[in-house]
């Protein structure tokens, strides 16, 4: 299969939504699987998983929701729960009887800096292992050390780095970013996200090879048995077109060399097996 590891659904929620702003107005609208499906197909997609976007509970069962409705294509659900709560493990346990439900995520770019570092988050987070639940980090490049410790801290569960660590790619920023970046692929049980590249670049005036030096660090460090495209739609969509985000990681796979085999990893087998999705 050929899987869209990350991408987003929602009803339009201007107060919940806020952080959709000014500069973001194509995607202040409502974006649902009738609205993916003829896009993937188009791009010769077979399936995706929805990842949330806002920090609710009730986000987590809309996901599920509308993954059990359109299961033929939306593979798999990664959603929110407190991992402070002192029911987490109940909360867990809760959860475990929805089989499209493979991880979770918190939007922590949204935090301090050391918010993936404190003894409280580590330790909800270790609880995903008792019941198979993955863990998807969402930060800046300001918080990667923060993510180092964590993923050190818990070698049990599996992670990923979602849109790269959104790496500053507008301004060509990179050497902090790739030292970081490389230090957590040296961690065996941590997956990277091709994807969110768009939104960080000029949206109006990027070209492919803005891209190139962070996707070589990446295939360097991590290599194509780690690492899995998401077009993050449709939030890319304030920057580039679907065919525009799935092509760049395509043409550049296809322009460095790379092997058939290495790109149906990178392209669905790693997410598969990564978020144990139905074939």
């Amino acid at each position: 299969m050929t899987i869209d590891s990350h991408q987003h659904f929602w009803i339009y929620d201007a107060e919940r939504d806020a952080w959709i702003n000014d500069q973001m107005t194509r995607i202040r609208q409502n974006f649902l699987p009738e609205d993916l499906f003829p896009i993937l197909q188009t791009n010769g997609v077979d399936g995706c998983v929805a990842v949330q976007a806002d920090q609710s509970e009730a986000e987590t069962l809309f996901l599920l929701a509308l993954a059990e409705k359109y299961s033929g294509f939306v593979k798999g659900v990664v959603g929110w729960v407190d991992l402070r709560a002192a029911n987490l493990y109940e909360k867990l346990e809760y959860y475990s009887q929805y089989e499209l439900l493979k991880g979770f995520r918190h939007v922590a770019q949204a935090e301090p800096d050391d918010f993936l570092s404190r003894p409280e988050v580590i330790k909800g987070i270790r609880q995903l292992t008792a019941f198979d639940f993955t863990y998807d980090i969402l930060i800046y490049p300001t918080q990667l050390k923060a993510a180092l410790h964590l993923v050190r801290e818990l070698p049990q569960v599996d992670f990923v780095v979602d849109h790269l660590a959104k790496p500053y790619i507008k301004d060509q920023k990179i050497n902090t970013w790739s030292n970081y970046m490389r230090q957590l692929a040296a961690q065996p049980h941590v997956l990277c996200k091709v994807s969110g590249m768009v939104t960080e670049a000029d949206w109006q005036h990027w070209t492919q090879k803005d891209f190139y030096p962070y996707l070589d660090v990446l295939f360097e460090s991590f290599g194509p048995e780690r690492l899995m495209f998401g077009s993050d739609w449709p939030v890319c969509l304030v920057a580039a077109e679907y065919e525009q985000v799935i092509g760049l990681v395509r043409d550049y796979m296809t322009n460095v060399g790379f092997s058939a085999s290495d790109r149906a990893k990178v392209f669905g087998e790693n997410a598969t097996r990564f978020y144990r999705l139905e074939e």
